[in-house]
């Protein structure tokens, strides 16, 4: 079992930046592809990055492509969304998720986080 901590929301203006992190309490973190999504109000949560166990492949919606970088740091359990350029757009609650390695479908994301509140001001 896995469980997932965010952290690193809060308040940008339009062109900043903010890092999210998320933490990984399980021991066998780099078995897992880690993703991150994101929900605003009134909306169905959305894919925004994920990254292989080795992080040496990633994945990125297009909304958020040449802005955004996801990382992962396996020694430290812990996967990173750099969130540059940001737009009121991005405005939304930020998730992390596990999920297991499939040859042919994506990724099943088993373990998911309680999220991160990320508010971009115009």
């Amino acid at each position: 079992q896995v469980q997932l901590v965010e952290s690193g929301g809060g308040l940008a203006q339009a062109g900043g930046s903010l890092r999210l992190s998320c933490a990984a309490s399980g021991r066998t973190f780099s078995n897992y592809v880690m993703g991150w999504f994101r929900q605003a109000p009134g909306k169905e949560r959305e894919f925004v990055a994920r990254i292989s166990r080795s992080g040496l492949s990633t994945v990125y919606a297009e909304s958020v492509k040449g802005r955004f970088t996801i990382s992962r740091d396996n020694a430290k359990n812990t996967v990173y969304l750099r969130m540059n350029s940001l737009k009121p757009d991005d405005t939304a609650v930020y998730y992390c998720a596990a999920g297991n390695f499939l040859w042919t479908q994506p990724p099943q994301y088993a373990y998911w986080g309680q999220g991160t509140q990320v508010t971009v001001s115009s």
